[in-house]
């Protein structure tokens, strides 16, 4: 029987802190070693409140293990470009 792979990814959207908050312990209690949050334009600075609610009220011993920064290009509806901030946060919980 093959095992199917975890998933250890998080993207940021419009719900609300909480839920990402849970969706990351839930990834955690599932045997993740490690978690990743993706966010994009307005949604960044919701990665950054989840990350710091982990941290300072659930799992104080997380450890931020990388943060990569960038841009994605998007095309939007009348074909014009536009540029959009990129975060990923890696996050390692302490066994």
């Amino acid at each position: 029987m093959d095992e199917k792979p975890k998933r250890d990814l998080v993207i940021m959207g419009i719900k609300p802190v909480m839920n990402y908050v849970v969706a990351c312990l839930t990834l955690f209690n599932d045997g993740n070693e490690t978690v990743r949050i993706r966010a994009r334009g307005k949604h960044i600075n919701k990665a950054v409140d989840t990350v710091q609610l982990l941290k300072r009220v659930f799992l104080r011993d997380l450890i931020i293990r990388k943060t990569k920064i960038g841009t994605d290009l998007l095309i939007r509806d009348d074909g014009n470009e536009a540029k959009v901030s990129t975060i990923e946060i890696v996050l390692e919980k302490k066994e």
